[in-house]
């Protein structure tokens, strides 16, 4: 995706422009992009809350958009919660931060019973 542009000011626009801007280049690409999609959390069968993912791909991919100096622990945290919460096993972390464009992908942590 191309940078976007703001004046010298630095990298710092607000993650829902980067979301925007993200959505158009993924539905170029023919992807089903839902933007904030809301999804339900469970915990042993019942819904113990919800949340709003920035992007979800082809009902398969959480996409958690920042724009921020450095992405640390909890943003990777956060996202492999919201993987095991809904038992979706890739996600992508995207930080459009003053280097320039940074992905990480995270994958669920698969508990195993004994």
């Amino acid at each position: 995706m191309r940078r976007a542009r703001d004046g010298g000011r630095g990298f710092g626009f607000l993650e829902s422009v980067y979301r925007k801007a993200t959505v158009i280049e993924l539905t170029k690409s023919s992807l089903v992009v839902e933007e904030e999609k809301p999804l339900t959390v469970y915990y042993d069968g019942k819904v113990v809350g919800y949340f709003k993912a920035d992007l979800f791909v082809a009902k398969t991919v959480i996409v958690e958009l920042k724009s921020v100096q450095n992405l640390v622990s909890e943003h990777e945290v956060q996202l492999v919660n919201y993987l095991n919460a809904i038992k979706k096993d890739i996600g992508l972390l995207i930080n459009f931060g003053p280097a320039g464009v940074e992905v990480k992908r995270k994958y669920r942590q698969l508990v195993v019973n004994e």
